[in-house]
């Protein structure tokens, strides 16, 4: 795909038989050429199977309406790690990680229930001045009128930084954080992947469970437990007996639940826009309007691409009839983008109605945990960039990570003016 330069992906997408479009191949959104096979699907087929990829056979559920259907029918469409989790690449035998998103009711809503706290609107309210302290330092320290990573600089420095807060994690060492959370959501057969077997994943994330079990050991002894994630585990009812196969599930998938979704939006929203121009001067002009763009931008960017279910019975959906043990792949990014349930989709909109109503953060029991910590991080960012008035030029395309989970900016250059 990326050989051809003249390759041209709505011709490809609507020249090929339904039967042959497979939304799960990584480069579509590390070339960022996926939405008119979505729109494509969408139009004709919007519960659409696909016979034979890498990943094996799965349905692709493509309509806002349709992944809400699925995603508030847990009775029916499972998250559970041992049917394979909620990632089309299953987990490979003897290295399954059970994380609590990797569960269904009752034992996930026990779990996520320690962890809550951590994201509380008391907690958030405390966290909110080291929040915007940070964020201050980080954009008054970015260089004027010379090319820099905004992804390296602004959105990992960030990120990076909140993460080791809600672990509680020496903050000189917070990198370390997002190498394990790269680690996790890599495919192992990318060719500048972090590690390049389920073998080398398992053993880096068994470095930070050990890490992350030794600051356990010593929290859980402590009789005053503090707020994090760390201290919630070891001191609540359902998480306090995990083993180290468990610790090591949920401290990754807090990781990088913790980074991604705000990271990469972080980058989104830069990147968006420098594509609506008109909407960045709307909002400058009316920065009240930052809570509804900060909904805009991750509707507009959709941070995670997909969520699987597996079926637990056979179901009918969209006119099709889903089989027990078929594999679901809820496409975020493609019901974000519906056209019959979101006016002008692909246009970011900062005073869009009801803009919260997208479902980048999913829906139903698994929505996500920290979704009001994101767009407080961004709410912040958002605030304070415009406090400075900063034109941010983009000074090229953003290189995005192969992945079909993840929604990843790599590199985004800008200059400030």
């Amino acid at each position: 795909m990326d050989a051809n330069v003249s390759f041209d992906p709505r011709e490809d997408a609507y020249s090929k038989p339904l039967d042959q479009i497979d939304v799960s191949v990584p480069e579509l959104y590390q070339n960022d050429v996926y939405q008119p096979y979505f729109e494509r699907l969408r139009r004709e087929d919007p519960v659409h199977y696909t016979a034979d990829s890498h990943f094996g056979p799965y349905w692709s559920v493509t309509r806002y309406k349709d992944i809400m259907s699925v995603a508030i029918n847990n009775q029916v469409f499972s998250s559970r790690w041992d049917l394979g989790g909620v990632r089309l690449e299953d987990q490979v035998q003897g290295y399954e990680r059970p994380s609590f998103i990797q569960m269904d009711e009752p034992d996930h809503g026990e779990r996520r229930k320690a962890v809550s706290p951590v994201v509380a609107p008391g907690n958030l309210a405390r966290m909110e001045g080291l929040v915007r302290e940070r964020t201050i330092t980080v954009l008054d320290n970015l260089p004027r009128n010379e090319t820099f990573d905004w992804v390296k600089d602004v959105s990992v420095e960030l990120t990076s930084r909140m993460l080791a807060t809600l672990f509680d994690w020496p903050i000189e060492d917070r990198h370390r954080l997002m190498f394990w959370s790269d680690v996790t959501v890599c495919h192992v057969d990318t060719p500048d992947a972090p590690v390049h077997s389920e073998a080398e994943r398992y053993t880096e994330l068994q470095k930070m469970a050990t890490a992350m079990k030794a600051l356990w050991d010593e929290r859980a002894a402590s009789n005053s437990p503090r707020y994090d994630l760390i201290s919630m585990m070891a001191h609540a009812d359902a998480t306090r007996n995990m083993d180290f196969r468990e610790l090591l599930a949920n401290c990754s998938l807090l990781i990088v639940g913790g980074n991604d979704t705000t990271r990469n939006s972080m980058s989104g929203g830069v990147w968006g826009f420098s594509k609506y121009p008109e909407a960045y001067r709307k909002l400058r002009e009316n920065p009240e309007l930052v809570p509804s763009a900060i909904s805009e931008i991750i509707r507009w960017h959709t941070p995670v691409l997909h969520l699987r279910r597996t079926a637990l019975q056979d179901f009918e959906l969209g006119g099709k009839t889903i089989r027990k043990g078929d594999k679901v792949a809820m496409w975020f990014v493609s019901g974000n983008r519906d056209e019959d349930a979101i006016r002008d989709p692909h246009e970011l909109i900062v005073d869009r109605p009801r803009a919260r109503e997208h479902i980048s953060f999913g829906f139903g029991v698994h929505r996500c945990v920290g979704n009001r910590l994101a767009e407080l991080q961004l709410r912040i960012l958002w605030e304070e960039i415009l406090k400075r008035d900063f034109e941010i030029e983009v000074m090229d395309k953003p290189k995005y990570l192969r992945s079909n989970i993840i929604h990843g900016i790599r590199e985004l250059p800008v200059q400030i003016h």
